[in-house]
């Protein structure tokens, strides 16, 4: 609404004519009031709309919590550990068991 100096005029002598002198400060100070509330609601509505998209933006861009490493299971080498190897190749107990015996039936 780009209102010049002439239009101002014109709506202020026909608001005199169509509702006298005693009660256009009346409307005038209502208009004002109206005015003014919905400013402050605007305002208000406004600032709560961006609270909430600063709550949404804080709550997307938190960083995630990360939980301490678990200790390890008793018996088990951590992967980060270097274990040194038999210099000698053994051969696992079952496999020990069955050459015995097979040792000894062909001696039999």
């Amino acid at each position: 609404m780009n209102l010049g100096f002439p239009e101002m005029i014109f709506i202020f002598i026909g608001a005199l004519i169509l509702f006298g002198p005693k009660k256009l400060p009346e409307i005038g100070r209502q208009i004002g009031r109206a005015l003014n509330e919905f400013k402050r609601a605007s305002n208000e509505f406004k600032s709560q709309i961006e609270t909430e998209i600063a709550n949404l933006e804080r709550e997307t861009t938190t960083t995630p919590q990360y939980l301490p490493p678990a200790d390890p299971v008793r018996g088990t080498v951590p992967a980060s550990t270097v274990v040194d190897a038999p210099s000698e190749p053994t051969a696992p107990a079952q496999l020990t068991a069955e050459a015995e015996s097979t040792a000894k039936a062909a001696d039999a």
